[in-house]
């Protein structure tokens, strides 16, 4: 049945006659390149190779070829009926036919004609055969079939469809389907082809890539063609039939299969209880229908955590989870808490089907705390840690065994979903910790309390061990006494290390002070040589700590020409640093026994180069500031250190004076104290500021330039240390006052706080000062906050200068602080004495902390200077502030293309309006005899003037306020002010004007038959349009000046964001906008419908037409305007609205000129009899050419297309000026001064 034969290098095998490959031994293997004779669609005839797991040829077996073709004749519904006569003749002509035609094919056996269905008329048949046929071949039998059918059937053939039902294997991935698998069909044909398609048999409809569905096809060995249809995440409404359909030629390949779809069901455990105990609970979940599963998961949750351990039963589809809970796991706090454990079944091809188990767990509470031993040496950290098994709680700190609070910078407290955590740690232990500390955990009234010992012992610390020499010089084969000293008598075990050699040191005992000696011998190191001694500290602990080294220069004799017994020998120019202690300085009960001196060789003396020796109170002051930082009971200590340090500064004033490493240690006690408290009283920053006065004094400020020449940062470390001062302090409306610097401060009240306003006058300095915030924005502080002010007169030659050699301060420096942190923008106004007032311009600055390398400089960032006189500079800080003008808050940056975009219009726009203005007032003084006949109209023409008047006065202040605003000069305050008020007064006159032309429109229309006299009128006109605007204008400034907050912070114009006095001005303008609306709706409706005995003269209906019309177009111009710039109040408005605002404000003199003055037919007659005939008719021809394309001047349209017209041209001016903003000033000062 199967023959094989090698072929060069290979072996082809094929079947005998009347057996065939079976359909996957030819999709799966290569066919035979050359010898291969089936065509595309049939099994193939040789491979190469057996199949290595078969199978081999097998019998052929039948073939059923259904076909198809189409007759062009009308459908008979007889057809439908397999007895009627018709349906028996096409059955005979045409089975007849199929014989004649089909019987050339190999291996035919029948043909048979099973149905027809319309579509013309579609003929189903069946052809038996035993070996598929050529599409050649097909294709022949066909057209012989078309030949031996009656040519009145009109058979189409082009129509012939071969479809094969069994060539097809079709294949469905997985086999059991869930929902949420990735379901993979597949079809795969023996033939060359790649146009496969996808039908769903339900809906009729062809398959197309989507996100749910992914079809790929491709061919295999050069003539199997695959196909995949890939169904992501399937669901239940995607089952039912699918048919893949292969199309070659004439022949259809097809084969459906169907797909179900089924739920993942799960049966799980009940909802159970689990006591913390460590006693085991089993959680039990099992699939219905038991597969292969990929994973079998399980989460939990809730708000505390108990893990488990799985089992899985694979057998059986099922899934064991053991909780063995403890109470470390829940709390007791957490007892009763329902934690929710969901197990989870995954299938191989991504189903996903989940149960809830509800598992609630009972607690008992426990505090732990580390268990291990503490004992450590001085210098040292540990830490010790206490956990609760209640995640709630009130309080949680530390105390010492006499009941003594733990300051909270050694400890950190964490709260976590099961727990509660507090560490405390100590990074450089002191013997002061040796003792027992417990940990306190309150929740409501109870508390728990776990104790600890620490044992701490004696050990010095590196900074604390005192070495002589720091430096020498010994001549070789000489010899050198050395020693360590510390402050106390312990019994420690001493040796020096020179090199890698080490020898016993000699203990000496004076007073207090103990030190350690050693005899070098310069014999037992080669010479010339640089050595490094250190002598080791050993405590019973066994732990030691390293002195700094003693650098000792061996060098030759007969370059040596200093000596000194205590300083010991040096080269000509030679260095040495010795403590001052051991140095041969004079020594006396005050001498110096702190710091560092240094020395030069100089001839043959030693010469003292630099002296920063501490004096003795102030050193002891200094070891005892570094001991409190580390200490646990800081706050206990710190106000008797501050007095201490105090006392201790007056005592030793002629040393602050004099020598630059006393000052330098009292600067660095004041800044590790500061880092000390949570809260400072009065009498403890009345020792603050005593200390600073001293060290401020005039006397000192030699000692001050010393230390700036040796590069020190002072001076920004003492601001630092004050501020870190100030905003701890807790004193109500405390006041200190020394001669080198005052302080004042303030707490804020729940409610409406007062302005904040302090004065610093230094009469010895010739110097003074004032500080104010304003109540409104004290009032986002919180309450009971403190804002406190310090100011120095001396300071300001002591900071650093901006610029070596240009700008220094050179006024008062007041530095100002806020006990909270300020979450909203403030702003801070200062006056300083003006030490300048002939040359030099000022500048205010603060000092940044961040600036030269984080050692401070000035800087005039979110500062600038806002009036000067001859006497005083006032200046104004903001932080986190943004600025505008008029009704803008949100304005654009000042380089940005809209701020130039606006100027811009605003300038160009204000040229046109003023020139129109000052036109309209021309025009009305020429016409005004010839257009004020009536009394309608002459009350017309006064509101049109003094509209023109009031915009054109309004336009001049606005003018006037920017150039007071402009930032190239001081900000002057009272002219400032009074560019507000006017430009306030005339706005509002312009709308109060509408209003009584509106009004007085109004009034003759409705009230025909009363009759008012013009003086009357004119009273009640000017009382209303000047009267109105004047009140108002004098209330807001009334009520918003004293409190400095009429303007807005850095613009001439009503204040928005702290007081909303612009409101002022939006709610009459719009609500004349409003009112002037409806009567000109009123006035236009009755005008058009006039009731019986209402009509008016034809004169007075003209003139109250032309005021009708002014009305109409003016009002809607004014109010658009208006109402654009309400939009920009809101911050972030689009910039289109600031856009249009400043196109329809820029041209309301044109507008007012044009449709106000000019569109009036009165005023337009009144000009033409001031010219002669000839030219008017020359103008008029001209105008009407113009106003073809300019509607708005046409004469003879009706109303309504004027208004049409009138709305389609609309334009404005800006209001908006930039104005500063300050981006956020972090880490930087609150001192600010002035630069000259």
């Amino acid at each position: 049945m199967t023959v094989c034969r090698p072929t060069g290098n290979e072996i082809w095998c094929s079947c005998e006659t009347g057996y065939e490959w079976p359909q996957e031994s030819c999709l799966h293997n290569l066919t035979c390149q050359g010898h291969d004779g089936s065509s595309a669609g049939h099994h193939c005839s040789c491979l190469k190779g057996l199949p290595p797991k078969g199978p081999f040829c097998q019998l052929q077996g039948d073939i059923i070829l259904r076909m198809s073709v189409r007759l062009n004749v009308g459908f008979q519904e007889d057809l439908k009926n397999s007895s009627s006569a018709l349906y028996k003749s096409y059955k005979t002509d045409l089975e007849t036919a199929f014989w004649k035609g089909y019987s050339i094919l190999p291996g035919f056996k029948l043909v048979t004609v099973t149905g027809f269905r319309p579509g013309s008329v579609v003929v189903t048949y069946e052809i038996t055969t035993t070996t598929t046929a050529s599409p050649a071949l097909m294709r022949k039998a066909n057209e012989k079939v078309t030949q031996n059918l009656n040519q009145t059937y009109k058979m189409e053939s082009s129509s012939y469809q071969v479809t094969y039902s069994n060539e097809t294997k079709f294949s469905i991935t997985p086999e059991i389907i869930f929902e949420g698998d990735t379901v993979t069909l597949m079809c795969e044909n023996e033939v060359f082809s790649t146009n496969v398609s996808w039908t769903q048999a339900e809906t009729g409809l062809d398959i197309q890539n989507s996100t749910e569905v992914s079809i790929y096809t491709s061919v295999l060995n050069n003539m199997t063609s695959v196909s995949r249809l890939i169904i992501h995440n399937i669901t239940r409404g995607s089952m039912g039939e699918y048919i893949c359909k292969l199309t070659l030629d004439i022949f259809e390949y097809a084969s459906k299969r169907k797909v179900e779809v089924i739920p993942i069901q799960i049966q799980a455990s009940e909802a159970t209880e689990v006591m913390c105990d460590n006693s085991p609970v089993s959680l039990h979940c099992c699939s219905e229908v038991n597969v292969n599963w990929s994973q079998i998961e399980w989460k939990q949750e809730g708000s505390i955590s108990v893990p488990g351990n799985a089992e899985i039963d694979t057998d059986n589809g099922c899934s064991r989870y053991t909780l063995v809970a403890n109470g470390t796991q829940c709390p007791s706090g957490s007892s009763g808490t329902t934690v929710v454990y969901t197990c989870e079944f995954i299938s191989a091809h991504g189903a996903r089907g989940r149960k809830d188990i509800e598992v609630t767990f009972m607690s008992v509470a426990k505090l732990n705390i580390t268990p291990d031993l503490i004992s450590v040496s001085e210098g040292q950290s540990f830490f010790i840690k206490c956990i609760s098994d209640m995640s709630n709680y009130d309080e949680m700190y530390w105390n010492t065994s006499a009941g003594t609070k733990i300051y909270k910078r050694f400890y950190t407290t964490r709260r976590y979903p099961d727990r509660a955590e507090s560490v405390l740690t100590v990074k450089t232990s002191t013997r002061e910790w040796n003792g027992t500390y417990h940990c306190v955990f309150r929740y409501k009234n109870l508390y728990r309390v776990m104790a600890k010992d620490v044992i701490v012992y004696p050990l010095p610390l590196e900074s604390n061990i005192m070495v002589d020499p720091v430096e020498a010089a010994i001549p070789c084969h000489s010899s050198h006494h050395i020693r360590c000293c510390i402050e106390e008598d312990s019994d420690y075990r001493v040796i020096f290390q020179v090199g890698s050699s080490s020898f016993p040191a000699v203990k000496e005992v004076n007073e207090k002070q103990v030190c350690y000696k050693h005899h070098f011998v310069a014999d037992s190191v080669s010479c010339p040589e640089n050595v490094d001694v250190f002598c080791h500290f050993a405590n019973a602990a066994n732990n030691s700590v390293q002195s700094p080294s003693m650098k000792l220069n061996l060098v030759p004799g007969e370059s040596i020409t200093c000596q000194d017994p205590i300083l010991g020998v040096g080269e000509p120019g030679k260095v040495i640093q010795k403590l001052c202690r051991f140095s041969n300085i004079t020594r006396s009960r005050e001498s110096p026994i702190g710091g560092i001196i240094t020395y030069r060789c100089v001839g043959s003396q030693w010469q003292i180069e630099r002296n920063d020796c501490i004096s003795a109170p102030i050193n002891a002051l200094l070891q005892l500031a570094k001991a409190l930082v580390k200490s646990p009971t800081q706050d206990e200590k710190l106000p008797s250190y501050l007095g201490n340090l105090s006392i201790s500064t007056k005592q030793v004033k002629l040393e602050v004076d004099s020598f630059s490493g006393t000052l330098g240690a009292i600067i660095n006690i004041l800044d590790l104290f500061s880092t000390v408290p949570t809260q400072v009283n009065s009498e403890m920053m009345t020792h603050v500021l005593s200390t600073v006065n001293i060290i401020l004094g005039k006397s000192a400020l030699n000692t001050w330039k010393m230390s700036q020449q040796q590069k020190t940062n002072y001076s920004s470390q003492l601001l630092d240390s004050v501020e870190r001062f100030s905003r701890v302090l807790r004193a109500e409306d405390s006041t200190i006052s020394q001669p080198n610097v005052q302080m004042k401060s303030m707490v804020i009240k729940p409610g409406h706080p007062q302005s904040y306003r302090q004065s610093f006058i230094f009469l010895d300095s010739d110097l003074w000062g004032n500080v104010t915030i304003n109540g409104c924005q004290l009032e986002h502080l919180q309450p009971d906050s403190f804002v406190v002010t310090v100011a120095f007169p001396t300071l300001k030659t002591i900071l650093d200068r901006d610029v070596p050699g240009q700008n220094f301060a050179n006024s008062l420096v007041m530095t100002t602080t806020v006990s909270r942190s300020i979450t909203t923008p403030f702003r801070i106004l200062m006056t300083f004495k003006n030490n300048h007032p002939l040359g030099g311009i000022p500048q205010c600055v603060f000092w940044n902390f961040n600036l030269a390398n984080h050692t401070g400089g000035w800087d005039s960032s979110g500062c600038y200077v806002k009036e000067v006189t001859e006497d005083s500079v006032s200046c104004s800080c903001e932080h986190l502030t943004s600025f505008s003008i008029l009704m803008s808050p949100d304005s654009p940056d000042p380089d940005s293309l809209l701020k130039i975009l606006l100027d811009i219009i605003s300038y160009i726009g204000l040229c046109f309006s003023i020139l129109s203005l000052a036109a309209c007032l021309v025009v009305e003084a020429v016409v005004w005899k010839s257009v004020t006949k009536n009394r309608t109209s002459s009350m017309r023409h006064i509101c049109i003037v003094n509209i023109t008047a009031s915009l054109l006065v309004a336009d001049v202040w606005f003018i006037v306020a920017a150039a007071i605003h402009d930032h190239r000069f001081p900000l002057n305050e009272t002219a400032c002010v009074a560019a507000t008020f006017f430009v306030h007064f005339f706005y509002l006159s312009v709308f109060f004007w509408m209003l009584t032309l509106g009004l007085m429109l109004f009034y003759r229309l409705v009230f025909i038959l009363h009759d008012t006299s013009k003086s009357i009128q004119k009273t009640i006109a000017f009382s209303l349009g000047y009267g109105c605007p004047l009140v108002i204008s004098i209330i807001t400034v009334g009520a918003t000046q004293p409190r400095e907050v009429y303007m807005r912070k850095n613009a001439c114009w009503l204040n928005w964001e702290d007081t909303k006095a612009l409101l002022a001005f939006v709610i009459p303008a719009l609500i004349i906008v409003v009112v002037n609306m409806t009567i000109t709706v009123v006035v236009i409706t009755k005008i058009l419908r006039p009731s019986v005995g209402d009509k008016p003269s034809k004169q007075e209906k003209s003139s109250l037409f032309q005021v009708a019309k002014s009305i109409g177009v003016l009002t809607p111009l004014l109010g658009l305007t208006w109402g654009f710039g309400l939009a920009t109040v809101f911050q972030g408005s689009n910039a289109v609205f600031h856009i249009v605002f400043t196109l329809l404000n820029a041209f309301q003199g044109l507008f007012i000129l044009l449709f106000g003055c000019l569109w009036d037919q009165k005023v337009q007659e009144a000009l033409l009899n001031k010219y002669s005939r000839s030219k008017w008719s020359s103008q008029h021809s001209k105008s009407t050419s113009i106003g073809s394309s300019t509607p708005v001047f046409s004469m003879s349209s009706p109303i309504s297309r004027r208004f049409n017209n009138l709305f389609g041209k609309t334009g404005t001016y800006n209001v908006s000026t930039p104005e500063t903003t300050s981006s956020s000033l972090e880490n930087t000062s609150s001192a600010y001064s002035l630069l000259n």
